[in-house]
């Protein structure tokens, strides 16, 4: 827990630099306006729409139609939040993360030697395969919509799926060897995906979710850092050193 609540605090205190908000707000405002554009023109047709597709129309035949519009309605409205919040993950994660990544471990992690896989492919391919995750079991999970409060609570647990897949690989893709993301993988699964939650939970407040991209690629990156500092114990910095001094 302390590990976690560090990892909020410098994540945070990042904003406080200036020269960090030009690339923190470039997806951020990219996507609000995405957000606006499909609420005003599309959002009363995708209703529409739902109406007439499982399970908002099972809730139509066999609830009531008041049910049914507003289940289409909180549908349609989750559906455009996730385009554009997709958007902003995937600016976020292809073209903002290994900027900050680099200059944030110069500059805190230093210690940590680069034992992992600068690869473009492979995190491109993590964030493929995580969106399209995303995108399949938001929509195989529509039918539980019709279980009162569940309809509430899918959003937030797909978006904190998502959080963690995309950016918990990706700010250790560079610094850790397969092995250790295995063992952080494992070691650290519930405070990682706490973090995907607290920030779709942020994610759904007007105007401040749309920092909410970057603000959990900001605490990743701590966290995931500081993890495997904690797991190598400055051991794989010491072998390095003795290396390059026997080179020598």
């Amino acid at each position: 827990m302390q590990n976690l609540l560090t990892a909020f605090g410098r994540a945070f205190s990042s904003l406080l630099q200036p020269r960090m908000w030009l690339p923190i707000l470039a997806p951020a405002l990219l996507s609000f306006l995405v957000w606006i554009l499909l609420t005003v023109f599309v959002l009363q047709t995708l209703a529409g729409w739902l109406l007439d597709v499982p399970p908002f129309s099972w809730a139509s035949a066999f609830i009531a139609l008041w049910f049914a519009k507003l289940l289409a309605f909180i549908g349609g409205w989750a559906a455009i939040f996730a385009v554009a919040y997709l958007m902003a993950l995937v600016l976020t994660a292809v073209f903002l993360l290994p900027v900050l990544l680099r200059r944030i471990a110069a500059r805190s992690y230093s210690d940590l030697a680069l034992m992992g896989k600068d690869s473009f492919v492979g995190s491109t391919m993590n964030s493929l395969v995580s969106m399209l995750g995303f995108v399949v079991g938001w929509i195989v999970t529509l039918p539980l919509w019709l279980i009162p409060g569940v309809a509430f609570l899918l959003p937030f647990l797909w978006l904190a799926w998502l959080n963690r897949r995309l950016f918990s690989y990706d700010v250790l893709s560079l610094h850790a060897t397969e092995e250790e993301w295995r063992t952080l993988r494992k070691k650290c699964a519930w405070p990682l995906f706490l973090i995907g939650l607290c920030f779709a939970a942020l994610a759904h407040i007007p105007l401040l979710g749309i920092l909410a991209p970057t603000l959990a690629m900001l605490t990743y990156i701590h966290y995931g850092l500081e993890a495997l500092r904690q797991l190598r114990g400055g051991a794989v910095m010491v072998v390095a050193q003795r290396e390059a001094e026997n080179k020598t």
